[in-house]
């Protein structure tokens, strides 16, 4: 079974066949899909907030960017993104929306 991939923001999965590009959104929330949300490499505990070490500074880690190491996490995967992780995330985001 292969692994699956969900968006960062609403969670839901993605049906992604091909490369994403960066323009790409989600079809449920519209949220930018090559972001680093949504890159395995993320990691909220590494330098810069990601594991890949020559990647540059990304200030908006929700918004599409350039990064050339962008790799689309999957669910199922350890690290930060991992679902429970997300999930938790979500949460604590809905509490305190405006």
């Amino acid at each position: 079974m292969a692994d699956r991939k969900a968006c960062h923001k609403c969670l839901k999965e993605l049906s992604v066949g091909r490369e994403v590009g960066r323009k790409d959104e989600c079809p449920h929330c519209h949220a930018d899909l090559v972001c680093c949300l949504n890159c395995r490499f993320y990691d909220r505990s590494s330098p810069k907030q990601c594991r890949e070490p020559i990647a540059e500074l990304v200030r908006e880690k929700g918004k599409a960017n350039y990064c050339d190491h962008f790799v689309f996490s999957e669910t199922g995967t350890t690290g930060s993104s991992a679902p429970e992780t997300v999930t938790t995330r979500k949460a604590l985001e809905d509490l305190f929306k405006k």
